[in-house]
């Protein structure tokens, strides 16, 4: 899962940075509204951490900019402003939780897992689809009753391409979505497959029957009813 901090208090960003990652998070983390707008132009994110006052803009306009994209990322905003004008604007601009600062990172992290839970699993912790149930609060894996071992990358690969079932998925956005490198740069794409032939061989030998494939010249698809 991938999340982009907006958050212009280096200090206070780092930290939310590292206790997300420390939560098998992937971070992004940007200081100013201009590096927001370009990041939420070119890739998507799981859940989008934004503060209101940036020191180029407000981050309203951010948020105005992604709804008006037709994004379905997960918008929080955390801001020391805690009057109920700003909380009513934030949310009918489309922000999913508004937080206001200081607030403790273990209740940032529950609201963050409660926004992804709305925005990609229709509120639940559990998926199921093409033969596997997914636990994302437990981060487990089965297939019926046999658990699959999977490393936080594999795991990480086989949820983007759950969350995009039934939709061809370019190598280029999974090399992006497990390395959390922004800028998208990549001199081959020699991980992605020694993580999918890892994956993909230890769900079949928990039993799964394989319904991941490759699309030649574009990338991967998950196929499911």
């Amino acid at each position: 899962m991938k999340i982009l901090i907006i958050e212009d208090e280096k200090a206070l960003g780092q930290s939310i940075a590292g206790y997300l990652q420390a939560e098998a998070y992937t971070c992004e983390l940007v200081a100013d509204k201009q590096s927001a707008l370009q990041r939420i132009e070119s890739f998507d994110y799981d859940c989008i951490l934004l503060d209101i006052s940036l020191p180029d803009g407000n981050g309203l306009q951010v948020l105005k900019a992604l709804r008006a994209s037709d994004k379905t990322d997960g918008v929080i905003i955390i801001s020391a402003r805690d009057g109920i004008e700003d909380r009513i604007q934030g949310l009918q601009l489309g922000a999913d939780d508004y937080l206001v600062k200081p607030f403790h990172l273990s209740e940032l992290s529950a609201r963050i897992a409660a926004v992804i839970r709305r925005r990609r699993f229709s509120g639940s912790s559990i998926l199921e689809s093409a033969g596997l149930t997914v636990d994302t609060a437990a981060r487990t894996v089965r297939v019926g009753t046999q658990a699959a071992d999977l490393t936080r990358s594999e795991y990480d690969l086989l949820l983007y391409l759950l969350t995009n079932r039934n939709r061809v998925v370019s190598k280029h956005a999974i090399a992006e979505h497990l390395s959390g490198d922004g800028e998208g740069l990549f001199d081959n794409y020699d991980f992605i497959y020694a993580h999918m032939k890892n994956l993909k061989k230890k769900l079949i030998q928990a039993g799964w029957t394989d319904h991941i494939k490759a699309v030649y010249g574009m990338g991967y698809k998950l196929e499911a009813p």
